[in-house]
């Protein structure tokens, strides 16, 4: 194709742009001049794509647009652009080459939001055309975007970069991987070098008095000094530096131990909220401000406390972890390794006791480091490609049998022991049989495993019974070893559960009862009896419920069962036998003092967590209202407060006065 050809393609291409709306249709006017034009494709190709980047500098260099007309006009260019590459009407790079020239000619305001384009595209860059094409224009261009923005003041729009490199890359792209494990040593903390002023008599007495912690510079150089450890682990591995570093951090953690926080000051509607509430009023700050008159400010604040011993956690983690690219003479010594240890234990007691939802923290933190261990590993193992797994293969019933057998044979073949160590060095356990291997790894910690507040519940007794007094009827003719009351596991957690909730399990009687099906009918009768015969208020007024058919209540008479007994040990229920008393205020105020010298021990044992201990601490001034706060809560919390619950817990504890007292009030 001539010169002249050329020039003439290119006109009719800028005419059809400049004369026509923008929109993705009409990619199929200029689809339908790109066929009338015969030519070698590489020369039409490069005049479509000169044309493209001349009609986007048309945009660039109006005025008058606003900002929201000519992100939109941007983005229907792209479009435009992109439609035609599928086409084969352009070179696959064109899109972001045009995405490059617009970013470099635009202020940051106008990158920010014409990037949710890039980001709302990733599938269409990682489609086979682009991605070879494109990969390193687009990284290219994501570099040069953050080289203009600035890590403070522009952190969400780098983060939003990052994530979208870490979407359109894989996870094996070696370019993205940080795989010696370099350290950012030009990320210095700098503080100041001059002294505090020195305090005045007045608040050096006053500090003293109430037993407050002294923030002076030797804090102060201590606290930031540790930035220096962060940035650069491998200090520690250093006999002068790791004595210097355990001095500073043991004293840091003191003066977080001694330090109040501000957020137990919190009224005590905030402890409800919920997790999501509470971070959106909190406030992220990319880096820290080392004023030293801020340093007293900012021990007192939980976001920054939680900043500075998670920084503590990193680097224990990374210390103690097989690191493939570590310096021969990086180890440390077993005298470190039980510092590192007994450090760590007391980082994350201080991570569980700062508010709000301080349990909660910890189990995400560790749950991130165990996931970081992994990562390690896949480094130290040459950063594998992921792959999908393949499908298993369709294999006939003889290549099935001698895969089984071989598998046997390979697996009988290994030592006992082998086994053994092999499972222990993954901090599992093997016992030889594939249930109760997947029973006993199915959590790190069995132990915590079975304290979980999921396994913690009691029902109540009439949903509970439900079923078994429904099968009581005569009506439905449920033979007798079909029933609940028949089952040896029903029976067994139903005694324990009369134990726990019914005034009628601990009564005297002289009426033998000879097996537990006739004893659990017996008192599915009393229950529901008594729940049907309760007395209703309306209005004011005490009215008496309507008769209930007696075909739901009666029980019928099999086996050895008396009618006798029944009747003869309904009397002696009705005679001996007291409703269970609710505990009230009254009781509250007349045994609050007598239960003000440990009410945190009783606290913890009505379920209290330690960040409510801590609120009630704070918003009372003496321990008698504490302990009557502390029980206010309690019968809050409980559906069924108890005298007799309040009693059990309180002889535990050994409170005899508080109990004798409950006693005669009941």
């Amino acid at each position: 194709m001539s010169r002249m050809s050329l020039d003439c393609m290119k006109a009719e291409y800028l005419k059809e742009l400049q004369d026509n709306p923008l929109d993705v249709q009409l990619v199929n006017v200029l689809h339908k001049k790109f066929q009338q034009f015969s030519s070698i494709d590489h020369d039409k190709h490069a005049v479509v794509d000169q044309v493209l980047r001349d009609h986007l500098l048309n945009f660039l260099t109006i005025k008058t647009l606003q900002k929201g007309e000519m992100i939109s006009a941007f983005e229907v260019h792209l479009n435009i652009c992109i439609e035609a590459c599928k086409r084969d009407m352009c070179s696959p790079t064109m899109p972001i080459l045009l995405l490059g020239d617009i970013f470099d000619t635009s202020t940051l305001d106008v990158c920010e939001k014409l990037f949710s384009f890039v980001e709302r595209n990733v599938n269409v860059w990682k489609e086979e055309m682009f991605f070879t094409a494109c990969k390193n224009n687009l990284l290219r261009m994501c570099n040069d975007l953050l080289r203009r923005l600035s890590r403070s003041q522009n952190t969400v729009f780098c983060g939003r970069i990052l994530l979208f490199l870490a979407k359109f890359f894989s996870f094996s792209e070696r370019s993205g991987l940080n795989i010696i494990s370099e350290f950012n040593l030009e990320n210095v903390t700098e503080y100041s070098t001059t002294s505090f002023e020195k305090m005045d008599v007045q608040e050096d007495a006053e500090a003293e008095v109430n037993n407050k912690l002294k923030v002076d510079f030797n804090l102060y150089t201590k606290f930031w000094a540790l930035q220096d450890y962060f940035r650069n682990p491998t200090l520690c591995y250093n006999k002068v530096q790791w004595k210097t570093f355990t001095s500073y951090c043991s004293c840091v953690l003191t003066a977080f131990k001694n330090f109040k926080l501000d957020d137990i000051n919190v009224s005590k509607d905030s402890l409800s909220m919920s997790i999501e509430s509470q971070l959106q009023g909190q406030h992220y700050f990319a880096k820290f401000l080392t004023n030293q008159k801020l340093l007293e400010l900012e021990l007192s604040d939980v976001n920054f406390r939680r900043y500075i011993l998670v920084q503590c956690l990193i680097l224990f983690q990374y210390l103690t972890s097989p690191v493939k690219f570590k310096m021969d003479n990086a180890e440390l010594k077993p005298d470190q390794l039980d510092w590192i240890k007994t450090i760590t234990e007391q980082v994350y007691s201080l991570l569980h006791e700062t508010p709000p939802d301080g349990v909660l923290f910890v189990e995400t933190i560790k749950h991130i480091f165990q996931r970081e261990e992994h990562w390690n590993n896949w480094k130290n193992e040459g950063c594998a490609e992921f792959k999908k797994p393949e499908p298993p293969a369709v294999m006939d019933e003889k290549s099935d049998f001698e895969l089984t057998k071989n598998r046997t044979k390979k697996t009988d073949s290994r030592l006992l022991g082998d086994i053994i160590k092999g499972a222990a060095e993954k901090k599992q356990f093997y016992l030889g049989n594939s249930e109760l291997d997947k029973l006993w790894n199915h959590a790190a910690d069995n132990l915590e495993s079975c304290k979980a507040k999921q396994r913690d519940f009691l029902p109540s007794i009439e949903s509970y019974f439900e079923e078994a007094a429904k099968e009581a009827d005569p009506s439905l003719m449920i033979e007798d070893q079909y029933k609940k009351v028949n089952d040896g596991n029903f029976g067994w957690r139903a005694l324990r559960l009369l134990a726990r909730r019914s005034p009628y399990f601990f009564v005297q009687s002289n009426n033998p009862i000879n097996t537990l099906p006739e004893y659990l009918d017996i008192m599915i009768k009393k229950i529901f009896k008594e729940r049907h015969t309760k007395v209703h208020v309306v209005d004011g007024v005490k009215t008496e419920p309507e008769q209930e058919n007696t075909n739901t209540v009666e029980m019928t008479e099999t086996g050895n069962m008396d009618e006798d007994l029944i009747k003869s040990d309904d009397k002696a229920s009705k005679s001996d036998q007291k409703k269970p008393v609710l505990v009230t205020k009254e009781h509250l105020d007349s045994v609050a003092s007598l239960v003000a010298n440990n009410w945190r021990g009783l606290g913890r044992r009505l379920g209290l967590q330690p960040d409510e201990i801590e609120f009630i601490s704070s918003q009372r001034p003496t321990d008698e209202e504490r302990a009557r706060h502390l029980l206010q809560l309690w019968i809050e919390m409980d559906d069924e407060p108890l005298v007799d619950d309040l009693v059990y817990v309180l002889e535990g504890l050994e409170m005899t006065a508080a109990c004798q007292l409950l006693k005669s009030l009941n």
